[in-house]
């Protein structure tokens, strides 16, 4: 009976099966020596996997059909096509101990021989310590670049490649919608299925054009590249990215504390304007809200408390009372475009100060970070809390960059943030025009604290910001007064404090446990 063979050819990757010619050259080379060796090949393996490590498919398969005597033999065009680690290699020699013919087409070993197997064996080992040294090299240039704050990776949904050892570009097509999607799952009005159907319908898209699906939407929500922090999921490392940020950390630690479980999202057959915004003074509970004939009334459940209902119109009465306070008069309203058109003028000595201010930050973070190391090297800490603590500092540095960035573009995000307070304030006088029960919430967070029940009524505390204002020496008409540029100048710059203090405290905040380092 004629002897039957089997021929085994290999690419490294997919890309390579279907744009190169390798397979086929492989697949001629063993013809041309099957021919001349007068052997019959009676079937063809072809695989698109790399011989690196361990689990190729197609060759397992031969393998067991070898062993079963389903052929007699294989020929194979090189040994490194065969096998590039020691354990597949020795499997073959052992399929070559019970007497199985193994040929490769374009490599003169005789494998029944001793030298043939020597040099065989030598070849197998250069091929496997060849592939050791060009993952060991792959590796050092993968974290060259996360060290540069470079992303070696696909760039994620809101992101464009750029090429390699280029900085991912913003997506302008979908980074507002990754945008939408950390903001509205912020709010914690949006479970994670409902956030999911809602961002399809604004026209979220996975990289290959689908629906972003449950899991990746709850992978995208994790991603700290989108407050500019690289982490590595595989090994849980992370560094400081140099591509620009599409959501700011404060929005980024909301969506995790959600997504863990510390914040509940919840989600309501109505939408109330001041739903869990009201606490009652007698017992401490939060009211709740609820709808009778047609009017939504505010209700404390606590059996026996004298806190009873009210109604949303009274609460929205007392709400226009106190934001009545802080209304400005025309001559207030022109003074502050005054003041702040001169900031905006001024502003070029103010951010070569907070240029200085975030460089010196950014080299004690720098500092930080070399200690951090080297007590992980004299063993003070663990790898867990190197790793925490690490990640820590590189948000904290990437939202000193982003200022910095801010600072040298010739913008102050603490004065725009002053100048869309005033807008609040000027809103807050149309607070009953406001239909969306949504924004009535957003807008009455910002300018008050705590909103308190009362058994026949509702006390409002302005946020320390709105009090501030509110407690200005009242001009009662709109006629030129002396006292508005001095008291308003006294405002802005203790506002602009304010702001500036909020801002690098919510940053210290996520920096703090590094501090001991």
């Amino acid at each position: 009976m004629e002897k039957q063979y089997f021929s085994y050819i290999r690419v490294s990757t997919a890309k390579q099966g279907e744009r190169g010619v390798s397979l086929q050259e492989q697949q001629d080379a063993i013809m041309r020596y099957a021919q001349r060796q007068n052997l019959r090949i009676v079937r063809s393996f072809e695989e698109k996997e790399t011989a690196a490590k361990l689990g190729r498919p197609i060759f397992n398969q031969m393998m067991r059909l070898l062993k079963r005597g389903e052929a007699c033999g294989v020929i194979i065009h090189k040994i490194d096509r065969g096998a590039r680690n020691l354990k597949d290699w020795a499997d073959l020699g052992e399929l070559i101990d019970t007497g199985v013919e193994v040929h490769f087409a374009n490599e003169s070993v005789d494998l029944n021989t001793r030298g043939g197997r020597l040099s065989a064996d030598i070849q197998a080992v250069v091929a496997a310590d060849y592939i050791r040294n060009l993952r060991e090299e792959t590796r050092k240039g993968f974290y060259g670049r996360l060290k540069q704050g470079l992303y070696p990776i696909k760039a994620p949904v809101g992101y464009l490649d750029q090429g390699g050892g280029q900085v991912k570009a913003v997506d302008p097509a979908m980074a507002p919608l990754v945008q939408q999607a950390f903001e509205l799952y912020s709010l914690g009005r949006f479970s994670l299925p409902r956030l999911v159907e809602e961002m399809e319908l604004r026209g979220l898209r996975n990289r290959k054009g689908g629906r972003v699906s449950l899991n990746g939407m709850s992978i995208l929500l994790r991603n700290p590249f989108y407050a500019g922090v690289i982490r590595i999921r595989k090994t849980g490392e992370h560094f400081s990215g140099i591509h620009q940020p599409l959501i700011d950390r404060r929005t980024f630690d909301t969506v995790q504390a959600i997504l863990d479980g510390k914040t509940v999202p919840r989600t309501h057959r109505h939408e109330f304007a001041f739903s869990r915004m009201i606490r009652c003074a007698l017992c401490g509970r939060t009211v709740m809200a609820e709808v009778q004939k047609g009017h939504t009334y505010y209700r404390c459940h606590t059996r026996a408390c004298a806190t009873k209902t009210l109604r949303e119109e009274n609460i929205e009465g007392a709400l226009a009372s106190s934001f009545n306070r802080l209304r400005l008069n025309g001559e207030e309203s022109g003074y502050a475009r005054l003041w702040f058109a001169a900031r905006r003028t001024n502003h070029e000595a103010i951010a070569k100060q907070q240029i200085e201010a975030c460089n010196l930050q950014l080299g004690q973070i720098r500092d930080r970070l070399a200690r951090l190391t080297d007590a992980f090297l004299d063993g003070a800490i663990d790898r867990s809390i190197l790793d925490e603590r690490r990640a820590s500092l590189l948000f904290a540095q990437s939202d000193v960059h982003q200022r910095l960035n801010d600072a040298e573009a010739g913008s102050d995000p603490v004065l725009a943030r002053m100048e869309r307070y005033l807008e609040l304030i000027k809103a807050a006088q149309n607070l009953h025009k406001l239909t969306v029960a949504s924004e009535k919430r957003d807008l009455v967070k910002e300018l008050t604290s705590n909103l308190t029940a009362m058994p026949n009524n509702v006390v409002i505390t302005l946020a320390t910001e709105a009090q501030f204002i509110a407690d200005r020496p009242q001009i009662l008409d709109s006629s030129p007064h002396r006292g508005v540029p001095r008291t308003w100048e006294t405002i802005f710059e203790r506002l602009m404090e304010m702001f500036r203090e909020d801002a690098y405290r919510r940053t210290d905040r996520r920096d703090s446990p590094a501090t001991s380092f």
